[in-house]
């Protein structure tokens, strides 16, 4: 990554400095430079000894300056000329790419720090002192989005939800598996559902639009502390499995919102089946056929209303009636009843999950 990162400084100083300007590494290879053409070549001017210096050095027609983090220099920056102009640009762009780099490397392996985190693959012990090593803020709110691509494309999907939040120093964008990406967004503490909602609305919004790459998005809750920052990962993941069981047509899943899918999801199954058997004592929910079924899920959403269902599914009330009595006595709960209505609407929810059999985070 660091030849990427050399070349492009080099390349947008090559204009400013009319020289050859390029960098060296450890090995002797160029690894960038303004002459595209010797990128690649092993340098005969410097040694294993040149990297123990600290000052600018003469070697043939170029001036060259040791740089790096490390307790000995890992680069080598070479200017063409051996005046004083060659030995200041020479201290200048070391300089400025040392700090790019350090810069990067911090940036990197607060990436790798992050992902160590939320995935669990950190000790708690061990959290704050790393922090404190990478100068990491622990006092702010963060959340974690997972991001799930339904199928690949050849779009980076990676890549352009780096390109949506740049600011790298708060926001951490993360590959987790081949189809789920995570973003560690730094918020506002007193930041609502809505907003965060929101913000991944506009996430798989250009996904689709722009990239006609199908997503949805699982959003945690806000924590304080990098701590918790695994739990709301594992909210997330969560928020997404229990759309995926519950309302496949939602593409935004909050787990502040999951309701009573919620608790659902983590029962067991065999007290699940059992409530399946008690409230089903005249027959299975596996009677209902798929016309009884789609009558009882209208009748649902228009809030048990026969008159308004009836018009709904184009029937005569009479005929909706009639259904519900056969409901009844298929199953010994009566839909228009609120209490019958309740149990069964948790019983359709229970047997779904029994059905899609979730994967448990």
């Amino acid at each position: 990554m660091s030849n990427r990162l050399f070349q492009g400084v080099v390349h947008q100083m090559r204009d400013a400095i009319d020289r050859t300007i390029g960098v060296i590494d450890e090995t002797a290879s160029i690894i960038a430079c303004s002459d595209l053409g010797r990128v690649g070549e092993l340098s005969t001017a410097v040694t294993a000894d040149s990297f123990t210096e600290t000052d600018t050095f003469i070697s043939g027609d170029y001036t060259f300056k040791p740089f790096g983090s490390h307790p000995h220099a890992e680069y080598i920056l070479f200017v063409s000329g051996t005046d004083e102009q060659a030995a200041k640009y020479a201290s200048l762009l070391s300089v400025s790419l040392s700090s790019i780099k350090q810069y990067y490397d911090e940036k990197y392996d607060r990436g790798n720090f992050v992902k160590n985190i939320i995935l669990d693959n950190i000790l708690p012990g061990d959290i704050y002192l790393k922090a404190r090593e990478l100068h990491f803020n622990n006092d702010v709110s963060r959340v974690v989005l997972l991001i799930r691509i339904s199928n690949r494309t050849d779009i980076s999907t990676f890549d352009v939800v780096q390109n949506l939040f740049p600011d790298k120093t708060k926001d951490f964008v993360i590959n987790i598996s081949e189809n789920d990406i995570a973003l560690v967004k730094e918020v506002r503490s007193n930041i609502d559902s809505a907003h965060l909602e929101k913000l991944a609305r506009s996430i798989v919004d250009t996904l689709g639009s722009e990239f006609y790459t199908p997503a949805t998005v699982g959003i945690g809750t806000v924590v304080e502390g990098i701590k918790d920052l695994a739990r709301s990962f594992k909210e997330a993941q969560v928020a997404l499995e229990v759309g995926k069981v519950f309302d496949t047509e939602k593409t935004i899943c909050s787990y502040d919102n999951l309701g009573i899918a919620r608790l659902i999801y983590q029962l067991p199954t065999t007290l699940c089946e059992m409530f399946l058997r008690e409230v089903f004592k005249k027959s299975s929910i596996d009677s209902l056929d798929q016309e009884t079924l789609f009558t009882i899920q209208r009748f649902f959403e228009n809030n048990l209303n026969v008159s308004e269902t009836s018009r709904r599914l184009f029937v005569h009330r009479n005929t909706l009636v009639y259904r519900l009595e056969k409901i009844k006595r298929l199953t010994g709960l009566d839909l228009r009843e609120f209490d019958d209505a309740i149990v069964f609407k948790v019983a359709l929810m229970v047997k779904k999950y029994l059905q899609a059999n979730p994967v448990k985070y």
